[in-house]
């Protein structure tokens, strides 16, 4: 029998992209079983890869521009026209713009990084004659709740003195009044539809800046800063416009430019694999496997929580198909997962190492993890063939 394996990752942070690590999976795969039949459906979730994963699909078109990185400094960046009949639909990625991968470590601090390049890329698009704009969130390296992309779209923040705030999240903390009156006319006739993780909300314990601070950098002292900034920051939204974006569902997605988008820009946010999933056709993919495998950088007990593994292991779940997660680190409650579809995990790393050393090491260790773990599958073929089998 021919064994038929679904390759179904996320990618894993500032070390391989979606399709690099399904290239990865495959090779490991066909290492321990030649003669499977492989599937890849790399899987992005409105992070890195969202706009030329769209755009390829559709066979649409891929457009280069230069924008403000997250350290107020150039980076080449892109967005996308999807293909196809319809309304003129730009496809954006924030980390395009506003990436972890485009802070260097030794210069994170959420505290001052901005979201600026994301509102140039949306106008490079009501530019190039946009008519919707799909808008993807994730990966993000700043925690200013889409205060830099606003004000690139025209919105002023501004202190007790009618000055505009600096750069960055923790500016925040000192804005006073929001104005709309310079805003880009155009935003008001064109729909903004956000892929987000709809887990993610602005305030609170479960807060942008409490939950994925540390992770972009901020130290505790810092994480308390932004917090408080960010309840400043959605009450003179709610003030300014009269929506409430504190616990919105998605408002705290990619640093809380969920925020800005309903709040500031009139966008509307959605849970990122309703839109995602239009046009990825994973669910008939899964009905033709016989094992589905699904990766990504870490694993944990935020995976649950809108992560690609865990979509993944839910709808093979519901085909009646098994699920293997490879993950560059296991985390705190990971067991969490198993009731999330995912039948079994592994780390990628077989002894301790650096985190440099882990990233320039991915693909080797992903092709290797691959193979043992389906090695291990053909074991268990074997004494199902014996009736030895649980």
């Amino acid at each position: 029998m021919t064994l038929t394996i679904l390759v179904a990752p996320s990618g894993f942070k500032e070390s391989l992209s979606a399709e690099e690590a399904a290239d990865c999976i495959e090779k490991g795969v066909l290492r321990a079983c030649p003669q499977a039949d492989v599937i890849k459906v790399p899987m992005v979730d409105g992070g890195e890869g969202f706009t030329k994963a769209l755009v390829a699909i559709t066979g649409g078109t891929l457009h280069e521009r230069t924008v403000t990185g997250p350290l107020g400094e150039p980076v080449a960046s892109h967005f996308g026209f999807l293909g196809g009949k319809g309304e003129r639909t730009a496809v954006i990625e924030m980390a395009a713009a506003a990436g972890l991968r485009l802070v260097p470590r030794d210069r994170r601090n959420p505290c001052i990084t901005t979201s600026y390049g994301v509102g140039e890329l949306i106008r490079a698009a009501l530019d190039a004659g946009a008519r919707r704009i799909l808008l993807g969130c994730g990966d993000s390296g700043i925690n200013d709740g889409g205060a830099g992309m606003a004000e690139a779209l025209g919105v002023k923040l501004l202190d007790r003195d009618g000055k505009p705030l600096p750069s960055g999240g923790g500016a925040l903390g000192a804005l006073a009044r929001i104005d709309l009156s310079g805003r880009d006319p155009r935003l008001a006739d064109v729909r903004i539809d956000a892929a987000v993780n709809w887990h993610n909300v602005l305030l609170g314990e479960r807060g942008v800046a409490r939950v994925f601070g540390p992770q972009k950098g901020a130290t505790p002292e810092q994480v308390e800063l932004l917090a408080d900034a960010m309840e400043i920051y959605a009450a003179a939204i709610a003030e300014t416009t009269g929506i409430a974006v504190g616990e919105a569902p998605g408002a705290g997605a990619s640093g809380g430019l969920g925020a800005a988008i309903m709040g500031l820009l009139g966008g509307a946010l959605h849970p990122r694999y309703d839109i995602v999933m239009r046009y990825l056709d994973l669910d008939s993919m899964i009905a033709k496997a016989d094992l589905v495998i699904t990766a990504e950088g870490s694993l944990d007990g935020q995976t649950p929580f809108g992560k690609v593994p865990a979509e993944v292991g839910h709808r093979a779940k519901e085909a009646g198909r098994p699920v293997i997660a490879l993950a560059g680190t296991i985390g705190k409650g990971v067991a969490l997962n198993f009731d999330h579809g995912i039948d079994a995990f592994a780390s990628i790393l077989k002894a301790p190492c650096t985190l440099d050393d882990a990233i320039s090491a991915a693909p080797k260790l992903l092709v290797r993890a691959a193979e043992d773990a389906v090695r291990m599958v053909r074991v268990g073929m074997l004494l199902n063939e014996r009736g030895l089998a649980a």
